[in-house]
């Protein structure tokens, strides 16, 4: 310990100034990278089976929607990889005629676009939230407009609860958020 630290130890222990702030408290928490890629394939593993079903049922413009940060790309934990086990997802979809779409709270598509396909992700459409706009809220909005262009949005994966509110879809495949510290 420096005499910098050694003193402002001593004055928070007399009271005298609110003690140091430790270091990134909050990445601090964060599971190791090894735990949150297992967590992530429990939460995603259903989904390429529930998909086949879903495929073998049949419809028109089946689609998947994923979210950006930490779901499709890796933000906190290497930023710009791809999630492997959400890419092995969309890749499976693109494979199987399911169009791969991307619902985010970002307000530009152009860097998202970018960044995704560098990551190896099929892309048929991405829709941003708009200036002003909630993220739930914009959201929400995407997926109804998605769905009002004739998609069939058969699963939603995201990380956050703002991911899966609202409808628009037919069934939801949470990742871990542990709570709230992966945006």
């Amino acid at each position: 310990m420096n005499v910098k630290s050694a003193c402002a130890a001593i004055l928070a222990v007399a009271g005298l100034i609110a003690a140091p702030a430790p270091a990134s408290a909050a990445v601090a928490d964060l599971p190791s990278y090894e735990q949150w890629q297992s967590d992530v394939r429990e939460a995603v593993d259903p989904a390429i089976p529930w998909l086949t079903d879903r495929v073998a049922q049949g419809g028109s413009k089946l689609a998947i929607v994923l979210d950006i940060d930490n779901t499709s790309l890796e933000t906190e934990y290497h930023p710009g990889e791809p999630n492997k086990p959400v890419l092995a997802v969309a890749q499976w979809a693109g494979q199987h005629h399911v169009s791969v779409l991307f619902v985010t709270a970002r307000t530009s598509s152009s860097s998202a676009r970018k960044q995704l396909s560098s990551a190896g992700y099929p892309i048929d459409a991405i829709c941003t939230r708009e200036s002003g706009e909630g993220t739930a809220e914009g959201k929400q909005r995407c997926r109804a407009d998605l769905t009002q262009q004739g998609y069939t949005i058969t699963a939603n994966i995201g990380n956050r609860s703002t991911d899966l509110e609202g409808g628009d879809y037919e069934k939801g495949f949470k990742l871990p958020d542990y709570d709230g510290q992966l945006s």
